[in-house]
């Protein structure tokens, strides 16, 4: 006997409304890995960095960021891993 499928897909699942790349938006925002301020946004509280599909941005403004990122925790302005969160 066949199990009866549910269709609609997974019923906890939202789609929400896609946010804008802020880059793309507002031209005079630049990613530089000096400005650790803007940096940080796109920081977890754990030190990794957010993913584009969370933090809303395009392919190319999302790889200039990773690789500022980087570039800033090579030199010391950003830390690889958070200290310890408490628990």
């Amino acid at each position: 006997m066949a199990n009866p499928r549910q269709s609609g897909g997974n019923p906890r699942r939202r789609y929400g409304r896609r946010k804008g790349c802020r880059f793309c938006a507002d031209k005079t925002l630049v990613i530089d890995y000096k400005q650790v301020d803007t940096l940080k946004y796109f920081l977890s509280e754990r030190g990794k960095i957010v993913p584009r599909r969370i933090s809303g941005n395009c392919a190319t403004h999302q790889r200039k960021l990773t690789e500022a990122i980087k570039r800033a925790r090579n030199i010391a302005l950003l830390p690889f891993t958070a200290s310890q969160v408490p628990e």
